[in-house]
């Protein structure tokens, strides 16, 4: 909780920066408060909140790893200097409003009870209602912040719902008393349909289809940034809050549940790579590929044993660097084409040969080429799966994987072989454009390389 309050009082002060006109100083102050929490995490929890365990306390190595992930992935996007270029007047609030949504994505990973992963989820939400809108004069995202808050409404809703249902047949909020009823009532028709609605509203929150179609609108719609965001940051706390929730709470069940979270996924691998094909924007593409990384990271519910926290933690973490090491090339060429089609792309390898390098092994990591992390999250999650006697699914999973390195490749072909076309402007990428991504690159090259670095930091 330490480090919560933290990030919490940093995003107040970098809010306040711009009230009092210093609003130049909102990502230092950013910076260095993320720097702080991400110090205080390695260090155990202060003895005097131990009183609130019942509602909020982190678990074992592979939840405080991942919440660590969350917080070095804003820090990169701070550091990357590359954030909110044309928004300066009103840069302190976005930054803030990005530490709020990371605060509360910091709850989701501690939340013992129904009413703090409530709030956790609205801490996370509604921010990103107001960021997704931040072009004021465009269109697309006044499009993309109504769509969102309107089907946000709706999934808590469906959240909220299933909560009302849980508590009328267990008489209590708390996770370990739900899995405790749940396995001695595992036929509570009331408990079931309350796990369904809730697990149907947090698939919202991590874009599982058929529950993804705000997905691609709201991903194009919105400031790249913020897109980048969604796609990293808050996946991650989405995930780590399904799984523990429906793993811990709802684990007692699972033979109610897991069957229809079966077909999610099979719809999600299927529909969103196919859709990816036909795209011919860069940003709408990756959102459909956000999709479908949500359907390989649900295979994690098949198979469960000891190491799926950690193999969870290891593919989050992965996919999160990768997301950021496009959207880097993607932010950058925005700003400078004012446009994210593949042929924006056209000659960026000989023009920021950096950005294109980070670009092309992030893609690939997503794709699950060997020598990247990407690879060996996948075969974790792959390997847990079959050995739990869920084979179709992971036939499924590769078909999905071989239709997503289409995609991924017409992009990085874009950026090597095809010549540039009407890129006459001369600014470079900054330095720290090229400083994250030289840590990208090596991070998820390393980590496919060497995965028991993983484990050495877990303490496994």
């Amino acid at each position: 909780m330490s480090v919560f309050i933290i990030l919490f009082l940093t995003a107040v002060l970098v809010l306040f920066s711009g009230v009092l006109e210093k609003g130049k100083y909102a990502r230092y102050i950013g910076i260095l408060g993320l720097i702080v929490g991400l110090y205080f995490s390695f260090f155990p929890e202060c003895e005097f909140f131990a009183q609130y365990k019942a509602m909020y306390e982190y678990g074992d190595n592979a939840a405080l790893f991942t919440k660590i992930s969350i917080i070095i992935t804003l820090l990169l996007f701070f550091l990357g200097g590359f954030a909110f270029s044309n928004h300066r007047s009103h840069q302190s609030e976005l930054y803030a409003l990005m530490l709020f949504a990371l605060s509360g994505g910091l709850v989701l990973f501690g939340f013992q009870n129904l009413v703090t992963l409530f709030i956790g989820i609205e801490i996370l939400s509604i921010p990103l209602y107001v960021m997704a809108g931040a072009n004021k004069t465009d269109l697309r995202s006044t499009e993309a912040s109504m769509k969102y808050f309107l089907m946000g409404a709706f999934a808590t809703g469906f959240l909220m719902f299933g909560v009302a249902l849980v508590y009328g047949s267990v008489g209590s909020f708390d996770l370990y008393a739900i899995h405790d009823f749940a396995i001695n009532n595992p036929k509570n028709l009331m408990l079931i349909m309350g796990s369904i609605l809730m697990l149907c509203a947090l698939a919202f929150k991590v874009s599982l289809a058929p529950f993804h179609m705000w997905s691609p609108d709201v991903y194009q719609g919105s400031p790249s940034l913020i897109t980048a965001f969604m796609a990293s940051v808050v996946k991650i706390s989405g995930f780590f809050a399904l799984f523990k929730l429906m793993t811990l709470g709802f684990g007692g069940i699972a033979g109610d549940w897991i069957n229809i979270l079966g077909v999610f996924i099979i719809i999600t691998l299927l529909l969103a790579n196919v859709m990816g094909l036909v795209q011919t924007n860069a940003k709408r593409m990756l959102a459909y590929s956000s999709v479908s990384h949500a359907g390989y990271i649900s295979l994690i519910f098949f198979g469960l044993n000891n190491f799926s926290t950690s193999i969870l933690g290891f593919y989050l973490f992965a996919y999160s660097l990768a997301t950021v090491g496009v959207f880097i090339s993607l932010i950058w060429v925005e700003k400078i084409k004012k446009e994210t089609s593949f042929a924006a792309f056209n000659g960026l390898g000989k023009k920021e040969p950096l950005l294109a390098i980070v670009s092309t092994v992030s893609m690939l990591s997503m794709a699950g080429i060997p020598l990247t992390a990407g690879f060996i999250g996948k075969l974790g999650i792959f390997n847990q799966v079959i050995a739990g006697g869920s084979s179709f699914l992971v036939v499924v999973a590769v078909l999905g994987s071989a239709l997503s390195i289409a995609y991924y490749l017409r992009l990085i072909i874009a950026m090597f072989f095809y010549k540039e076309d009407n890129f006459h402007n001369t600014e470079k990428a900054s330095i720290t454009y090229n400083i994250v991504s030289i840590v990208i690159i090596l991070v998820l090259i390393s980590m496919g390389i060497v995965p028991d670095l993983f484990g050495k930091i877990l303490g496994l």
